[in-house]
Parts: structure tokens; C-alpha cells; sequence
């Protein structure tokens, strides 16, 4: 296997489920979708991917070999999946704490 594919292997394996969370994260709630709201969305996202590369590169760069061959994959999916959710739930929370701030729902 490449070293390229090798260090991008958690991506590569991880890309449908975080485009079915991406997908959910922008499509709800559906309103209010402003133009500033899907600018922060698609930074949101952004975010948590390039966190989630530099997690996954990090663990490799720093994981032992003395727990096996495997380790540095182990380690480096398990890393990178945890920041991509810490930065989305970040993401979503403060998203949501602008919405309701901003858009009142006046119940």
C-alpha cells in the first residue's frame, strides 16, 4: 500500500459516513437558511474535515509501533473520528445558539 493511501486511509474509509453527517448537518434545521448561515455550514464543515486530517496525520506521526502494524491505523481512525464529531457538535451548538438568538420563535 502507498504511504499516501496509507496516511488517507481513515478519509477514504470514513467519506460516505461523514457525507451523510455533513448532509444532516447542513440540511436541518431547514430554516432559516440564510446566506450567513450557509457560510458558517460549509466552514463548519470544513473544519471538522481539515481536523480530522490533521488528527489522523498527528496519530500516525506519533503512534507507537511497539502495539503492532496495526496500531497506527487503529489510533489514527479512532483520533480523527472523535475531533470530526468534537468539531461538528461544536459546530452544531453554536449554530444553534446563533439561531435562536437571532430567529426567535416566539412560542
Amino acid at each position: 500500500m502507498s504511504r499516501f493511501v496509507e496516511l488517507n486511509l481513515a478519509l477514504i474509509l470514513f467519506l460516505p459516513w461523514f457525507a451523510i453527517l455533513g448532509a444532516l448537518f447542513w440540511l436541518y434545521p431547514r430554516r432559516p437558511r440564510t446566506p450567513a448561515r450557509q457560510l458558517f455550514d460549509a466552514v463548519a464543515l470544513m473544519v471538522s474535515v481539515c481536523a480530522f486530517v490533521l488528527a489522523v496525520h498527528w496519530a500516525h506521526a506519533h503512534a507507537g509501533a511497539n502495539y503492532g502494524a496495526m496500531w497506527p491505523q487503529i489510533l489514527a481512525t479512532s483520533l480523527g473520528y472523535g475531533v470530526f464529531l468534537a468539531v461538528l457538535t461544536l459546530a452544531w451548538a453554536l449554530r444553534r445558539h446563533w439561531l435562536r438568538r437571532t430567529y426567535p420563535r416566539g412560542d
